[in-house]
């Protein structure tokens, strides 16, 4: 699978420090089907969850958003 970055995530991952590669590699670990899915993980080396918006089309992934999770969700 082809992983792409909207500018807003390029953006993101700068602005918290987190590397792409770190991105990438929890997409790669993962089965994902098409459409879009927000993923929250505990990465070591950061202090919070990161949650990561994408899209799936296809044979590609795009991250649209990539970002420290202060507040867990409440469901």
């Amino acid at each position: 699978m082809k992983v792409r970055f909207s500018r807003h995530a390029k953006r993101r991952a700068k602005l918290y420090d987190i590397p792409e590669s770190t991105i990438i590699d929890i997409l790669t670990s993962m089965e994902l089907s098409c459409g879009e899915h927000e993923i929250i993980k505990d990465i070591s080396g950061f202090k919070l969850p990161l949650k990561i918006v994408i899209a799936v089309e296809d044979e590609t992934i795009t991250v649209i958003t990539a970002y420290p999770l202060k507040r867990r969700r409440k469901k």
